[in-house]
Parts: structure tokens; sequence; C-alpha cells
């Protein structure tokens, strides 16, 4: 069974011939539109199985079917077909559950197999995001890799060069005691051999002074004379009459280390 809607027009130019041929309105419609929409229907629905009356797809293009023949037949009579639209649909239970068991089935198949096949991207997703995990896991411990290799090159460099620095201040301490050493050296030679000139001048000296002489003991007397403190007087005493300790009471002539003689 279906439930349909037809909008028609009756043109005012055409209202009496109309009339003539048909008679009044309601004649019109039990006489000439209803036969012609129940003709078509069931010509053009012969064509259709139940269950493209219940797909909308089906129902779309049975309408449009059936609105064109209208539109023509009545269109014939003087009698334009504004629309034709199909409302409701009645299948027999007997059919109708068959065909929605199936269209339920097809509709869980096609949800099964979405759920299948997002569960596959999903499965899909998750592996790229492992693989990506696995990635930045490789990248990081490449960077840790790659930074303590220049770590280690960046010490091995630092040490090399405290290395060279040691070693080249060791050579300039190494060249420093030897400089110190020359000093020392050449310090040491000169000194010696001021001191062998020194005595050996003096030793000269003391032979040439041994030569002025005539007599080693006047030589001695010389050396006696000048071992004798500054600060030696000589006191003369002129003995009279009398004992030297009577002597002694008198006066006495002293002669300090300048040589001249101070009465007293």
């Amino acid at each position: 069974m279906l439930d349909m809607t037809v909008e028609f027009e009756l043109m005012p130019e055409n209202i009496s011939r109309i009339y003539m041929l048909y008679g009044d309105l309601p004649a019109v419609v039990s006489k000439i539109i209803l036969p012609q929409i129940l003709s078509v229907s069931r010509m053009k629905g012969s064509g259709y199985k139940a269950r493209e009356f219940i797909d909308g797809e089906g129902r779309q293009k049975f309408q449009k079917e059936m609105m064109d023949e209208l539109v023509k037949i009545l269109g014939e009579k003087s009698i334009l077909v504004r629309n034709a639209i199909v409302r409701h649909v009645e299948v027999p239970s007997d059919i109708l559950q068959p065909i929605q068991e199936t269209s339920i089935a097809k509709e869980q198949d096609l949800t099964n197999k979405t759920q299948q096949e997002t569960a596959k991207k999903q499965a899909k997703l998750n592996t790229e995001l492992a693989m990506v995990e696995q990635r930045t896991r490789e990248t990081e411990q490449e960077t840790e890799k790659i930074t303590a290799t220049i770590a280690a090159e960046m010490r091995k460099d630092v040490a090399g060069i405290a290395a060279d620095a040691q070693l080249r201040v060791a050579e300039i301490n190494l060249d420093t005691a030897k400089i110190r050493a020359e000093i020392v050296r050449i310090g040491g030679e000169a000194e010696a051999k001021a001191k062998f000139l020194v005595a050996n001048e003096q030793a000269l000296g003391a032979k040439r002074r041994a030569e002025v002489f005539k007599t080693p003991a006047t030589l001695a007397d010389l050396q006696f004379v000048e071992s004798l403190g500054p600060d030696l007087s000589i006191r003369v005493l002129h003995a009279g009459e009398g004992t030297l300790w009577t002597d002694l009471k008198g006066s006495a002539l002293t002669l300090p280390a300048s040589g001249k003689a101070n009465k007293k």
C-alpha cells in the first residue's frame, strides 16, 4: 500500500472545457485523476521489488518515474501536475521482516567490516606510533652516543693540551735549571779565579816585600810590629839614684801608636 500526495492545478482557460468533458471538480478527481494515479502507480510499481520501496533510493526513483508519467498523461487532459510525493509505503510483515532482518544483517556486516577496518587502521596506527617511539629512542640514544663521543674527544683534547703544557713547562724548567747551573758554574769559576788572583797577588806582594829586606830577621821584626795592637803604648823610664820603685814615681815618657812622645 502506498500513501501519496498529488498536487495538481486547473488553469482558468481550461475549466469550461474540463467541466463539459468530465464534470465538476469532485468528478474530475474521481473519474480522471484518481484512476490515473492508481493505474500509473500499479504499472510503475510492478517493476520494483518490495525492498526497493523500503530503501530510500528505490522510493525516490519510483516517485520520479510516477510523477513524470502523471505529468504526461494528465497534461494531455489539460490538468497540470505540480508534484507527486510518496509519503509512506506499507509492506506486509511477512515480507517486511525478512527484508528488515536482511538489511539489519547487511548493516551489521557493514558495521563489522567498518569495525575491522577501524581495528586494522588502529593497529597500523599503533604500529606506526611504536615505530615512531622506537625511532625516537634510537635518535635519543644516537644523540647521547654522539654527545658522549664529542665529550670524550674534548676531554682527550684537553688532556693532550694539558700534557703538552706540562711537557713544555718541564722543558722550560729544565732549560732554567741548565741556565742556573751554568750561572753557578760560571760564578764558581769566577769566584775561584778571583780568589786565585787575590791569593796570587798577595803571595807576589809578600815575595816582593821579602825581597826588599836584606835579612829574614828584619822582615820578621816588621811583621811582629804590624801584628801589635793599635793601642800599644811605650814608657821610657830613666833610672837615677835610688831604687827602681823610686824611679817609677817620677816622670815617664809615653810613646803612643802615632810615634810622638809625651812627657808625664
